[in-house]
């Protein structure tokens, strides 16, 4: 992934490794929270146990704070985007050429956002990890 990280987002990492116990090079920011990709093993490491590590970050930082996996690649894409914009729910996932296809269905304004908002955070974490361009039909 090709990801400019400015000091904030360091900040962000050096504390997520500090409270977790788990070191990533990955902190997105998606509908005002803070998303942090892990190894797929360490995710419920990250987590803590009953979600301690999470809600203490919650209550550092004043902001949501999310952990997924990290995808291994386009065969993990579908899992990837809908642990980020759950709990907000889609229909299907296409894979064109270059192209990633999202059928929303009802929730698509949900998942465009106000002003595009969102929909222009997850255009750049798609062409980030996957190298696609992204559209919500």
């Amino acid at each position: 992934m090709v990801n400019t990280l400015d000091m904030q987002d360091l900040r962000y990492l050096n504390l997520f490794e500090k409270i977790m116990k788990v070191r990533t090079r990955f902190c997105l920011k998606y509908n005002e929270a803070l998303v942090f990709c892990v190894p797929k093993p360490l995710v419920s490491k990250a987590i803590g146990e009953g979600g301690r590590n999470v809600k203490k970050m919650n209550y550092i930082l004043g902001k949501r704070v999310r952990v997924v996996a990290v995808p291994q690649g386009t065969q993990d894409m579908e899992d990837f985007i809908r642990s980020i914009v759950n709990p907000v729910a889609f229909k299907d996932l296409e894979i064109k050429g270059d192209e990633v296809l999202l059928s929303a269905g009802a929730s698509k304004a949900a998942l465009i956002g106000r002003n595009k908002k969102r929909l222009q955070e997850m255009q750049k974490i798609v062409r980030g990890f996957f190298g696609k361009e992204f559209r919500i039909i």
